[in-house]
């Protein structure tokens, strides 16, 4: 037996309500609706006051991807990036989706994270949503794909690539002068004996941070030890201090993420190492665990919130405005905290 249907209550509709529908209520046509929600479209006050009226009482909403469609100017920005459960990837998308938005664009997200044959297959699926532009945070995609972007007129931000590993415009973390910095506390530290610590995934910035600090430690004449395994977590820090640590007289260790870096403090104090006094430990990105009481884990900042910026500012920056690609160098700094011991 069939419930009635309980009165007072709208009965569902069976999809969005269309202009189509608004015209029909408003009495217009389908070409009014549109132009009363084009901004700078001519309509008569009286059409306007109607088709609102009209759409107000119904629940129409503007149906944006169809806009993006018929304009050919798509407010969409199409954004890959893989560990988004890492504290720091997960900051980054939130500053970067709330700025696209306050500048009147939209964030379609594409998870990388299984992307085993490269970001390819994923960046031909967003350009079939008609972006605007495609922000890549993971990945290393081909340099033909790119330039059929450009073609598109679509345009390409990679971040933390360095610009000539790169086609489109790069927004990248100025890891000369950061990794310096965690050279240069730990040899005022008094270490003789360091290591890197960083995933085994070949990862751009990775790569590059252990290469800059196995060159500054080897001009001031100090050992390094390299270690390199697993993902850019926790569990690695983890892994990476219960291997190196025991009888190896390392007393300097710099890991190339603030989540190893927190792993590896407590595998250390798991070992029965007293940090700072027996081992002094750098990190790098400062995400909010990182000032947990803790860990109060001594590491370089770069901002989010500065990349988020970067991002908007290359996406409104006009090919007239100067090199058909551009970079944005963003700024870092040391952030003293309980990790590393006092200068000598």
């Amino acid at each position: 037996m069939t419930k009635p249907h309980r009165t007072g209550l709208p009965k569902p509709q069976r999809g969005f309500i269309t202009a189509a529908d608004v015209a029909r209520a408003a009495g217009v046509s389908r070409s009014a609706v549109s132009r009363t929600f084009t901004p700078g479209a001519s309509v008569s006050q009286e059409v306007r006051e109607r088709v609102q009226d009209a759409a107000r009482a119904m629940g129409y909403r503007v149906n944006r991807l169809a806009s993006n469609l018929i304009s050919d100017e798509s407010t969409l920005v199409g954004v890959v990036g893989s560990n988004l459960s890492s504290p720091f990837m997960s900051r980054q998308l939130d500053e970067l989706s709330r700025a696209l938005q306050r500048s009147g664009r939209q964030c379609l997200l594409f998870n990388a994270a299984d992307a085993r044959d490269g970001v390819e297959p994923l960046i031909e699926s967003i350009l079939e949503f008609r972006v605007a532009a495609i922000v890549i945070m993971s990945g290393a995609p081909p340099s033909a794909i790119i330039d059929e972007c450009l073609k598109n007129g679509v345009r390409v931000i990679l971040v933390n690539r360095q610009p000539d590993e790169a086609a489109g415009d790069t927004v990248v973390s100025d890891d000369i002068h950061g990794v310096g910095l965690v050279a240069d506390r730990l040899l005022r530290a008094g270490c003789r004996k360091l290591a890197v610590v960083g995933s085994g995934v070949p990862t751009p910035s990775q790569v590059r941070r252990r290469q800059l600090f196995a060159s500054a430690m080897a001009k001031a004449g100090r050992e390094v030890v390299t270690w390199s395994q697993g993902t850019s977590t926790y569990d690695s820090g983890l892994e990476a201090a219960r291997s190196l640590m025991p009888g190896s007289g390392i007393d300097g260790v710099f890991c190339t993420t603030d989540l190893i870096a927190l792993g590896f403090l407590d595998g250390a104090r798991a070992c029965g190492l007293a940090v700072p006094e027996q081992v002094s430990v750098m990190g790098y990105d400062d995400i909010a665990q990182s000032a947990w009481l803790a860990y109060r884990l001594t590491t370089i900042r770069q901002s989010p919130v500065d990349l988020a910026s970067a991002v908007v500012a290359a996406l409104a920056r006009s090919p007239d405005d100067g090199p058909s690609r551009a970079q944005s160098l963003l700024p870092v700094e040391l952030v003293e905290r309980d990790t590393v011991r006092s200068g000598a």
